[in-house]
């Protein structure tokens, strides 16, 4: 018997539109012949499900369920498609949680830790994973130049709980009036800023995921070069063409198995589930994977890289899919 499968996405912030177009892209590849597919549209406003003949339906929030034709339809899981709040911060796994919904991806817990890059960080380097030294300023204190200066130049700042690098500025000297104009960027998301010491290396991301079988496994890592005239892999710059990704990375077999065993520790470290993307600088002159940050609902346009590493594996994304639906 087919799986009634609910497919959730929307969401509360600027993200929403990519998490409209990874929905497109997983409903276009899930196999039909295992499972029925719902698009759910969860917004501020309401959670819809509107059906081929245009007809629309608010979602139960008691149970998750829909009316259609007279009939209640009841979901036996969640495909999360939600980038950012209130996906990938935890609140709608929570809620998931209390209902007893199964659904793809990490838990409450875990979404809630890994949105705060602040703290993920803090934990990675209690667990001997290299990271960047870092500040955190919070919104209506004032922030601590002497201890921010004392950062290596350049610093990135940017929102500590937003995704898709929302926000985000680069600061090259410490100059008063530009970290506060960066912080002011940042604080008109969030109310929490992190500012991080640049790392001089290569950008690698590598996607991580436990399997049907439970086992963690990576996938071809993808590197990262920014255009000639960028200086950051911000949301322009990811979502705009201004970046070139190399899937498989062209890198030695000793950094490839590098990441790949740094990027599973990092996962069991945290407790990730489903499939995470993980970001790192190979560092210039200490030749190690230094953690930038987990993201726990990973695009999955046909834009993004965990797609394209799935290709790289030689995987359909119909198969890939699928073992994630099927993983406990």
């Amino acid at each position: 018997m087919k799986k009634n499968i609910a497919l959730v996405t929307g969401g509360f912030t600027g993200e929403s539109v990519i998490s409209y177009k990874s929905a497109e892209n997983v409903r276009n590849n899930l196999d039909s012949a295992l499972f029925n597919v719902y698009t759910i549209d969860i917004t501020e406003k309401d959670w819809t499900y509107t059906d081929s003949a245009g007809v629309v339906s608010s979602i139960d929030r008691s149970d998750f369920s829909i009316r259609q034709s007279g009939q209640t339809i009841r979901f036996d899981k969640v495909f999360l498609c939600i980038h950012g709040s209130p996906g990938e911060d935890g609140r709608l796994p929570a809620y998931f949680e209390l209902i007893g919904l199964p659904y793809t991806g990490c838990s409450s817990a875990v979404a809630s830790l890994t949105m705060n890059k602040y703290h993920t960080v803090l934990i990675a380097g209690a667990q001997g994973i290299p990271t960047s030294k870092s500040y955190l300023a919070l919104k209506g204190e004032t922030p601590d130049m002497d201890k921010i200066r004392q950062l290596k130049f350049p610093v990135f700042i940017k929102p500590n709980d937003q995704g898709s690098s929302i926000a985000m500025s680069k600061v090259n000297e410490p100059d008063h009036a530009a970290i506060l104009a960066a912080l002011e960027k940042g604080f008109a998301v969030s109310s929490q800023v992190l500012i991080e010491s640049y790392i001089p290396g290569r950008e690698f991301t590598i996607g991580v995921m436990r399997d049907a079988t439970g086992t963690v496994i990576s996938l071809p890592m993808t590197e990262i070069i920014l255009k000639k005239g960028r200086e950051m892999f911000d949301f322009e710059a990811k979502y705009n063409g201004e970046t070139a990704e190399i899937t498989p990375a062209e890198a030695t077999p000793e950094m490839t198995e590098r990441v790949a065993e740094v990027g599973k520790k990092v996962y069991k470290a945290l407790g990730c589930s489903g499939i995470v993307r993980i970001d790192f600088i190979w560092h210039a002159t200490e030749h190690q994977p230094y953690l930038l940050e987990v993201n726990t609902i990973p695009g999955q346009t046909k834009e993004s890289l965990v797609p394209k590493q799935v290709a790289a594996k030689g995987w359909t994304l119909k198969d890939f899919y699928t073992e994630l639906l099927l993983a406990k």
